[in-house]
């Protein structure tokens, strides 16, 4: 990725009226710090993978480790991180737990990010 420095301004200037409609429409703090949390789930490969898998088809822990080359330890540590962010979701069948994901939002985050990569 090339490195590329932020132009800035050549005289420094404040925009009173869009400084004050830009702070009254931030989310609070409580806010930005649950949404980074969110985003960070996306920052590791293996979670990405995870999820999608799960665009495909709702798997069990064991079909997971078979797909992605991994151990069922490993997968299952994933998966908790991904729960716990609700983004996917669990139900048991017997002595079988299928995983799937828990809503629609995800695969258009998913599909979202892989179209702005692709650009």
């Amino acid at each position: 990725m090339k490195r590329t420095e932020a132009e800035c301004c050549d005289v420094v200037m404040t925009h009173t009226g869009t400084v004050e409609e830009v702070k009254k429409k931030m989310p609070g703090d409580g806010m930005i710090h649950d949404l980074a949390d969110f985003y960070k789930v996306f920052g590791d490969a293996t979670r990405i993978r995870i999820l999608c898998v799960l665009l495909q088809a709702e798997v069990c822990v064991c079909d997971l480790a078979e797909i992605l080359g991994m151990t069922q330890s490993a997968i299952s540590h994933q998966l908790r991180v991904l729960k716990q962010m609700k983004l996917v979701k669990n139900r048991r069948e017997g002595k079988t737990v299928f995983y799937s994901l828990a809503d629609g939002h995800i695969q258009t985050i998913i599909s979202q990010g892989m179209e702005h990569i692709s650009e």
